[in-house]
């Protein structure tokens, strides 16, 4: 055969090569469900950022964010398989290896547990510690036994006394200047002062010595043994998300965000976003240098000691159950911040 009989055979083969390909269907994408911890806020911009500029879709994932809320039960229905990832704790998972239950924690997307305590601007509180000087504390049960604990264990002067029963309004807290009250950096302080005017002193309990990741990424242990590969390109896709929706154009997430969440406004989403920049929630420890979503055994470990010092977990746990490490601290996204 000819030169260029051969030329002209090759470029009909590759035309019918490339006429078969365009034939083909695209890959599917693996579908993928994430449960939130809460109704949509900016707390959770960058799985939301992740599915509105396509990162998600160019890791080859379709994913769909199911809202938490007072009435929601994402926990569980990832404990029964009904969801691929949740946004739990280490308190929650530690607590179900206790259990005898198979869920990890797979990223630390919060360095920092965004928890704080909230004074008056004038009541003479002027570090952590002060806040023992007060007479009134008011807390939610969960705090009072957590974090509450470890504040009498390491701080002077608080004591059980000072506990009052929070109903999650800010009206007994202002009403009272010799109180303090819990809160969410991004959301109890910016409700305050819209109600009062006034600035509240706001203490971060993580900036305190405090120190349990919070945010996370949880699946089923199992989802880890049999999907690795899907596991890694969540995690890797949602921490791009989050490097795109601090540092790149956010208005479309904040837009689902607000049809999700009819209740948001820009003003909250804004503020929540300066706080979580400013006081290093997401990029501060392990994280500055290894990328959000940074989960490491010294920071776990820290935890669960603290922990322990405060019974909340038993001692001969193994808490190394409730994580792995392989999925994250990878720099993954990080050129992306400008």
């Amino acid at each position: 055969m000819s030169n260029a009989l051969k030329t002209k055979a090759f470029l009909t083969i590759a035309g019918l090569a490339a006429t078969v390909a365009i034939a083909q269907p695209a890959a599917a994408l693996d579908k993928v469900t994430y449960g939130t911890n809460w109704l949509a806020e900016a707390e959770h911009g960058g799985f939301y950022q992740a599915v509105v500029d396509g990162t998600y879709k160019k890791y080859g994932l379709d994913v769909t964010i199911v809202q938490g809320g007072p009435n929601a039960a994402n926990s569980s229905l990832l404990i029964a398989g009904k969801i691929d990832f949740y946004m739990g704790s280490p308190q929650e998972e530690v607590a179900a290896v206790e259990q005898g239950i198979p869920i990890v924690d797979v990223a630390a997307i919060f360095q920092k547990d965004p928890q704080v305590l909230i004074a008056h601007p004038d009541a003479g509180i002027e570090k952590f510690a002060d806040l023992a000087k007060l007479p009134t504390i008011f807390m939610g049960k969960d705090g009072y036994i957590t974090y509450f604990e470890w504040m009498k264990a390491n701080f002077q002067g608080f004591k059980d006394e000072q506990y009052k029963p929070y109903n999650f309004s800010p009206v007994p807290f202002i009403a009272d200047k010799q109180s303090a009250q819990q809160g969410y950096l991004t959301s109890e302080p910016y409700e305050i002062q819209k109600q009062t005017g006034w600035e509240p002193k706001v203490f971060l309990l993580a900036d305190a010595g405090y120190s349990p990741y919070s945010t996370m990424i949880t699946t089923q242990s199992s989802t880890v043994a049999d999907k690795p590969d899907l596991v890694q390109r969540f995690v890797s896709a949602s921490i791009e998300g989050w490097y795109n929706y601090l540092y790149g154009d956010n208005k479309a997430a904040n837009e689902l965000i607000k049809k999700d969440n009819p209740d948001m406004t820009d003003g909250q989403i804004a503020y929540s976003i300066a706080k979580m920049k400013e006081y290093g929630i997401l990029e501060s420890g392990d994280a500055s240098e290894k990328g959000i979503g940074c989960i490491t055994d010294e920071h776990y470990k820290k935890f669960f000691d603290e922990m322990v010092q405060i019974k909340v977990f038993k001692p001969d746990t193994d808490y190394k159950k409730a994580y792995v490490s392989q999925f994250a601290c990878k720099s993954v996204g990080m050129a992306l911040k400008k």
